[in-house]
């Protein structure tokens, strides 16, 4: 087979998945490479997703431009209503956000990965325009005219422009040669789903402590939690080899004040997966162009590594159906417009998450004293403290 479409995906996750409905919304043709499926245990359908994604209004507005926000199971999407956030020590510093004050809303909502995947997957079998292949690639050949990806089959997928979504260990991005500068922060992301004894008033709680990492509990809907945990490696083996009650018991003194006693979610389960910087010297090919964490990996203290791949959709959607009609989508013109408009936002935020990571993962008492200052001055200075709530939200304030 030798498919031509003017667009070719190659990964399966939510953000290759919207960027495939933004363009063929655009009117383009698209092919969506995912890797063929087996068959696989199943979570029971009403269990509570221990990956969640904290969507900002960027992505939002993206989700609900390609018919997939109002598809959701909104019963299982819990709004943002404020964020607080404290910092360790004896003269803990605090911070504190909500959208009252920002004049939203909601700051952000609370996703299930599931959730989301199962709106995507659904709008996707109504677009007529995606074409979904299953297959492995192994090599990608790129000319003047086209990108061509080449399947095991002997498949060929070709294509005006190649977009990378296949995660931060893409294929796609070492295919072409993209180098990258990595770095771990030799902690694990400990996840998990808690009941409240407490109402949690969709307040996302964060706290910030040099020996135990970063601890955040977002808001689900009801009175129950989800917990990131960006654990020390060392510790972070030691909560995986405790018991769900035992892992409660250890966020106690965090939780206990504003949400009570916390209480695991059936099925018991906890995961975890390695946290690391990965910063590629581009985000663009010939033909070629990189999103999600294809094109940049950061911590996700700041909750927002899934928008920064949604701010890279639509923008590359929206670049290349504006591109004109003299020019085909890996235009070398359209790619560079794309690459010069994500530039300052992907740096910014790498720059501000290994910033917090490095700053709070110092456990030396004067560093400690000028973080925990540093948090009550954003607090009581409004404009900062505005310019850092609508950065977050995706939106001027």
């Amino acid at each position: 087979m030798h498919m031509q479409t003017d667009i070719c995906i190659v990964g399966d996750g939510a953000i290759g998945k919207v960027a495939a409905l933004g363009f063929a919304q655009a009117g383009l043709k698209v092919a969506l490479l995912r890797p063929s499926r087996g068959t696989s245990a199943q979570a029971p359908s009403d269990a509570w997703d221990v990956r969640v994604y904290a969507v900002n209004h960027t992505a939002h507005a993206l989700l609900s431009g390609v018919k997939v926000w109002d598809a959701l199971d909104m019963a299982r999407v819990a709004p943002v209503d404020a964020m607080a956030v404290q910092g360790d020590g004896v003269h803990a510093g605090n911070l504190g956000f909500d959208a009252y004050g920002a004049r939203v809303g909601a700051l952000a909502w609370i996703v299930e990965d599931r959730n989301l995947n199962q709106a995507l997957d659904a709008a996707l079998k109504f677009a007529s325009n995606v074409k979904m292949v299953e297959g492995r690639a192994t090599a990608i050949e790129v000319n003047a005219e086209a990108a061509k990806v080449i399947l095991a089959n002997g498949d060929v997928l070709s294509a005006d422009l190649l977009v990378g979504a296949d995660g931060g260990q893409s294929w796609v991005r070492a295919q072409c040669d993209i180098g990258f500068d990595y770095r771990s922060y030799g902690q694990r992301a400990i996840v998990t789903n808690f009941a409240c004894e407490k109402p949690h008033r969709g307040i996302a709680h964060q706290w910030f402590s040099a020996q135990e990492g970063i601890i955040a509990l977002l808001p689900l809907p009801d009175n129950r939690v989800s917990l990131v945990w960006s654990a020390p490696d060392a510790l972070a083996e030691e909560l995986l080899k405790e018991s769900m009650p035992q892992l409660a018991q250890r966020l106690a003194a965090y939780a206990q004040p504003a949400l009570g006693a916390l209480t695991p979610l059936q099925p018991e389960v906890a995961k975890s997966f390695p946290l690391s910087l990965i910063r590629p010297h581009a985000i663009t090919a010939p033909r070629v162009a990189l999103i999600g964490d294809a094109a940049h990996v950061v911590h996700p203290l700041a909750g927002h590594g899934m928008n920064l791949g949604f701010a890279d959709v639509d923008a590359l959607v929206r670049i290349v159906a504006e591109r004109g009609a003299h020019r085909d989508c890996g235009d070398a013109r359209v790619l560079a417009r794309y690459a010069r408009s994500r530039k300052e936002d992907i740096l910014l935020m790498q720059l501000a998450t290994d910033g917090l990571a490095r700053l709070f993962g110092t456990d030396i008492e004067p560093v400690r004293m000028m973080r925990n200052l540093g948090l009550n001055l954003v607090n009581r200075l409004p404009v900062l403290k505005r310019r850092l709530i609508g950065h977050a939200l995706g939106k001027s304030l």
